[in-house]
């Protein structure tokens, strides 16, 4: 498939200049047949009968292998969740963090992060890493670990600064668990989840698939509890609610998930093509120096496929203003920064247009 028959699959990259797969990505004509398809087959045939409850089962198992594969991991230490904090939630209330315990994140980091480690009750220490070169955050993050660190909780990309955080470099480090938020990483950047103790995936965002869609990969499953187990935790249970797990992380999986809604990750992923990474790298790379002419950039060179850089005025308006140009890009609240998502749908004069707008 060539870049303008894969580009072609999505309609709205023939109005807008769409650079805000960060946040939403866009969303391919076969994804929508797909599930169009399954939702009247349920219109014609319903949605109670046994069959169907075993094909939309059968859907889910493909799911869950098709993301393994996107993370480099074995299906059965795959859960199939809504979202990157959903996935979250499941991990920081399984560990049964206490007053007593400390957890460490970043400056950076989303509230679908940090809110959960927030509720955990255990102290977060924040390393401050936004205004440090991205060199630094690695010592900044270890200077925050001490012997109360049950847990270290951060992303894998920055949804702010568009910085790699060093993940792999803590891996080999730490001797507690390491949770990495893979929001902005999974569907983006190569993404090998087998060293991670608990990696998260966002569906709807560089996956380009069906909103509330996500994963979370448990690398050993049986070592979490079940903190909010769901109907499909469990493979038997007792009347007064005690239940043996399934095995592997589907013990985690948080509920019922449509046939449509599975059939449009399917098809999500079998829209993006082989050559999907260096491209969206390439378009980063291009990106960050078209803005770097014009503004100032917040992203280091050679990162990601986020963008940000420090705008003068009222960025809610300057998005406004964009998007009335044709361009969607997004505002990072609180910091006076616009962010721009470059995926491997873009072309230059996406680019050439987000400059104008800029401009």
């Amino acid at each position: 498939m060539t870049f303008d028959e894969a580009r072609a699959l999505f309609p709205v990259l023939a109005r807008y200049a769409y650079l805000n797969a960060g946040s939403v990505g866009p969303i391919a004509r076969p994804t929508i047949a797909a599930m169009e398809r399954e939702l009247h087959r349920e219109l014609e045939e319903g949605r109670g009968g046994a069959e169907r409850f075993e094909a939309v089962v059968e859907l889910r198992r493909r799911v869950r292998e098709a993301l393994a594969r996107v993370l480099g991991v074995d299906g059965e230490c795959v859960a199939v969740t809504s979202s990157t904090t959903e996935s979250c939630r499941l991990v920081v209330a399984g560990l049964d963090l206490g007053a007593d315990d400390e957890v460490v994140t970043t400056d950076v980091e989303h509230f679908g992060l940090t809110g959960p480690l927030a509720a955990s009750g255990a102290r977060v220490r924040v390393a401050e890493v936004r205004d440090r070169q991205a060199d630094e955050a690695y010592a900044a993050i270890l200077r925050e670990i001490g012997p109360r660190t049950r847990l270290v909780a951060l992303s894998h990309v920055a949804w702010t600064t568009g910085h790699e955080l060093p993940v792999g470099e803590l891996e080999q480090e730490l001797t507690v668990p390491l949770l990495v938020d893979g929001a902005q990483s999974v569907g983006a950047i190569p993404v090998d989840a087998t060293p991670y103790d608990f990696y998260t995936v966002s569906g709807q965002k560089w996956l380009c698939g069906p909103d509330s869609t996500g994963a979370l990969y448990v690398r050993e499953p049986e070592s979490l509890r079940v903190a909010a187990p769901s109907y499909l935790s469990q493979e038997t249970y007792e009347p007064d609610g005690s239940f043996s797990p399934k095995p592997g992380a589907a013990r985690f999986d948080p509920g019922w998930t449509g046939g449509a809604v599975l059939e449009g990750v399917l098809a999500a992923l079998e829209v993006a093509p082989a050559w999907r990474y260096e491209r969206a790298s390439q378009m980063a790379a291009r990106c960050r120096e078209l803005l770097a002419e014009r503004a100032d950039v917040v992203t280091e060179p050679g990162h990601a496929t986020l963008v940000t850089w420090r705008a003068e005025g009222d960025t809610k308006q300057l998005v406004q203003a964009a998007h009335e140009q044709g361009v969607v890009i997004r505002e990072l609240p609180r910091l006076g920064w616009l962010r721009a998502s470059c995926g491997w749908w873009t072309n230059e004069e996406d680019l050439e247009r987000l400059v104008a707008a800029v401009a």
